[in-house]
């Protein structure tokens, strides 16, 4: 598992007690000399406006020497902090081009540990809040998936027809399982390429943590729903009989998304009933049914692109996060385009909601004044092993 530096600062991957010495063959990292942190409680009743100028103070203070990252989901009150914004893995690239010494992630923990697997050796990753997580990513944990791998090698032979594919929503732990069994990350934007390079390398994929992910890519590939079958981790063989895992091309783990399971085909009936005309675009997170009926299926970036693309006057009824939504609508009004969330009950990713003012404030002060809180840190075993099955993805998408 990665592990988090909540205080101390610049600590070293894999070698603690060398005193900021990497062990040999290991790449150095910066250290710092630090006092005590500043404490985060009085922060926790600062009022927002307040937080607001603090977070510009801070930054004009630090400069160059941190960048912050800003994922599409992210609220308004942080977005507008952004040096770069867009995806995860797209942010995380981005991050490894420039110079900045601290990687501030405004996102959840498997996208700050991304970034830390693909910046520089210098370069520390910083959450500025650690209990912003994922649930689809809790959904699959190395346990489970090597338990499941185990089980699939009773009926099967895994190594041989098996090839890993994880979502890149997932811990570092199981990018690095991937890595080691000749497995693959995906995104939402290259997972139907991903999917190809699998079956050219064996005959099934086993894809966590998202099923509708797995599910929509193995149906625009031409697979028949009867081979793909759903692995339940909390039951014996997946909740599965042998002759099902040997006729399955695709084992989808059971998880989702918790904001995008909200969707309905309901609520596309309903748009299409009153604006005939309207078009209907979804993120692949979404359920099947929900995708089957939508115009356009495809990633955060894509969704954005397509309606700022689009032309003047047309109406979308948009299926993901609502603070992207949200903040794509306003955007796009000047053109006429009327955008709206799929959902009557908002959905939003809470997790990432964590990352509020009080806790940039917190964290870009600690970095003014040279101490580094919440470093992501994946360890270097996993952190190479995770770097090969990025690397796989990259090389092909």
């Amino acid at each position: 598992m990665a592990s988090v530096t909540p205080v101390v600062a610049g600590a070293m991957r894999g070698c603690p007690g060398t005193k900021g010495k990497p062990l040999p063959g290991e790449p150095f990292r910066k250290t710092h000399m630090q006092s005590t942190t500043i404490a985060f409680k009085p922060f926790n009743s600062l009022p927002d406006g307040d937080c607001q100028e603090r977070i510009r103070a801070a930054r004009a203070r630090l400069g160059r020497k941190v960048v912050i990252l800003c994922h599409h989901y992210q609220r308004a009150d942080i977005y507008q902090h952004a040096d770069l914004t867009g995806d995860s893995l797209k942010l995380s690239k981005l991050a490894a081009q420039t110079d900045a010494d601290y990687v501030v992630f405004c996102g959840v923990h498997f996208m700050a540990e991304v970034a830390d697997i693909m910046t520089a050796p210098n370069q520390i990753a910083i959450l500025p809040d650690l209990a912003a997580g994922c649930s689809m990513a809790d959904m699959a944990n190395l346990a489970k998936v090597e338990r499941c791998w185990r089980e699939l090698g009773e009926v099967l032979n895994a190594e041989a027809e098996i090839t890993p594919v994880t979502y890149i929503n997932s811990a570092a732990d199981l990018k690095a399982f991937c890595g080691e069994h000749g497995g693959i990350v995906c995104t939402s934007s290259n997972a139907g390429t991903i999917a190809k390079w699998a079956f050219a390398q064996r005959p099934k994929v086993l894809f966590f943590p998202d099923q509708h992910l797995g599910r929509w890519t193995g149906h625009n590939m031409g697979i028949p729903m009867d081979e793909m079958v759903v692995w339940d981790p909390d039951l014996e063989l997946g909740g599965l009989t042998p002759e099902l895992v040997r006729k399955a091309r695709i084992l989808l783990w059971k998880g989702h998304c918790s904001v995008h399971q909200m969707f309905q085909k309901s609520h596309i009936d309903s748009f299409r009933a009153k604006y005939p005309e309207g078009l209907v675009i979804a993120h692949p997170e979404c359920n099947f049914e929900v995708c089957a009926a939508s115009d356009h299926v495809g990633s955060t970036e894509h969704i954005v692109r397509t309606i700022k693309e689009a032309p003047e006057g047309t109406r979308w009824l948009v299926g993901t996060e609502l603070n992207l939504v949200d903040r794509l609508a306003t955007e796009v009004l000047p053109q006429n385009k009327i955008v709206q969330f799929m959902a009557t009950t908002i959905c939003m990713c809470s997790t990432m909601q964590r990352i509020d003012p009080q806790h940039l404030a917190w964290t870009l002060e600690n970095l003014a004044a040279g101490k580094v809180v919440n470093q992501i840190h994946v360890p270097e075993h996993e952190a190479g092993l995770a770097r090969l099955a990025l690397n796989r993805m990259l090389a092909i998408s």
